[in-house]
């Protein structure tokens, strides 16, 4: 018997993701779909998340660069922090790099490899370059109302074969240990306030009959923790947990993994809920957008407000006195969450279940009515048709063209050029 020649070798990929929590847990997709073809799949993370990183995808290698705190530091400095990594993903004999984030940094990282090999923003030829999927997105933006699909998919269709939507995130199920309410995201105005969110909380946990309500949340969030509490009645303060600043990565983890239903708004912690496999119900206003952030796979639920200026631009001044958050104040949604069947939809929101097609996750109206639901099911047929995932019925060509032209809509940043140019050329 003559022996059996080696196996090849896998396929070794590295997925660069610097951006935040939130987003780490949002290339679930991409890397499950590299993995499924047998792929040795790296990461490129801030050094913060590095550890979560390799919780949250077994059997990848995570390797952690100073990210976060690239903004203070000068191109020499950020060097000395990060060769040895830089040298050692150098290195790697990676033959596919997918680079997710419009950002100098990843720009600049890209110069460590063969420009054929990286997927999504690369520097070639001193220039900076997007792929035409990436492009596409950018076209996105104009037409947000309608137009967009969940970051999830967005970047999980870059892969070669696509894991099927079904397969990302666990079906949502309760796990028993009650219900975990996440005090704050980082932009507070897309956070309900503890006065606005106390009451949704208590008649949530009397109609689920919760025995357990913790509360999750940073160090930061202490005051807002303790905000909170005291505006719950009197018979929900002795199930109040407070954890807030008592959860590293790894307890927060185990902490919403057993819990029942996360209330929240959209925030990384949501995202770590759909990840697990644990109901959310969340809230979207402000710059929040569901269609394009919501919790990914079956068994959530969204309360959407749906303003005429949102989604608004996160770091511009609200011009309408945060009108997207009157929805949520008034009795109409706490009527509707305790059961009474006499209760009318708040004008201004849209109640939301979330659901699978052959793009990725979308997102049904249950209560109120989607204004724009046509467009949005035409924007989805016609990435379906792209993409190969189906054959577009009813997008006209010139709704087609909207979306479908070969535009250049990188904007160039000198500060942000000059740190890809002073990084690129030491690297």
């Amino acid at each position: 018997m003559h022996p059996q020649p080696p196996a090849p070798a896998p396929r070794r990929a590295l997925v660069v993701q610097l951006a935040r929590f939130g987003d780490l847990l949002q290339t679930r997709r991409l890397v499950r779909s590299l993995q499924a073809t047998g792929c040795d799949v790296h990461l490129a993370v801030d050094r913060s998340l590095a550890p979560l990183a390799e919780l949250a995808f077994p059997g990848t290698t995570a390797h952690g660069l100073p990210a976060h705190r690239a903004g203070s530091l000068d191109a020499p400095a950020f060097l000395a922090a990060a060769r040895p990594v830089l040298a050692e993903l150098a290195g790697a004999g990676f033959d596919q790099v997918y680079n997710l984030n419009f950002a100098g940094m990843n720009f600049s990282l890209s110069t460590l490899f063969d420009p054929a090999i990286v997927r999504g923003y690369r520097m070639e030829r001193g220039q900076p370059r997007m792929e035409p999927w990436n492009r596409l997105m950018f076209r996105w933006v104009h037409h947000r109302r309608f137009a967009g699909l969940n970051v999830m998919d967005a970047w999980g269709l870059m892969a070669d074969a696509p894991l099927p939507p079904g397969e990302v995130n666990p079906v949502a199920r309760p796990q028993g240990g009650g219900i975990g309410v996440v005090l704050a995201g980082r932009n507070s105005r897309r956070s309900l306030p503890a006065a606005v969110l106390a009451p949704l909380v208590a008649v949530v946990a009397r109609t689920t009959g919760a025995r357990r309500v913790a509360l999750l949340g940073t160090a930061a969030e202490k005051p807002l923790a303790r905000e909170l509490a005291a505006a719950f009645p009197p018979a929900l303060s002795g199930m109040v947990r407070n954890l807030a600043g008592r959860t590293a990565l790894p307890d927060l983890f185990e902490e919403v993994g057993g819990l029942d239903l996360v209330m929240t708004p959209d925030t990384g912690t949501m995202h770590l809920a759909a990840h697990l496999g644990v109901p959310v119900m969340a809230f979207f206003l402000s710059s929040a957008w569901c269609f394009e952030t919501g919790p990914y796979g079956l068994g959530h639920r969204i309360w959407q407000a749906t303003a005429e200026c949102a989604p608004c631009a996160e770091r511009s001044e609200c011009a309408a006195d945060l009108a997207c958050l009157a929805p949520f104040s008034g009795r109409e949604l706490l009527r509707h969450l305790a059961g009474n069947p006499e209760f009318e939809n708040p004008p201004g929101l849209l109640g939301l279940v979330s659901a699978l097609d052959l793009v990725g996750c979308a997102y049904r109206p249950v209560l109120g009515e989607d204004v724009q639901a046509r467009e949005r099911a035409a924007f989805r047929a016609l990435m379906a048709e792209h993409l190969g995932l189906g054959v577009a019925s009813g997008p006209s060509a010139e709704f087609a063209s909207l979306f479908l032209e070969e535009r250049d809509w990188m904007v160039e940043d000198r500060g942000q050029a000059d740190f890809i140019e002073a990084v690129g050329k030491s690297l």
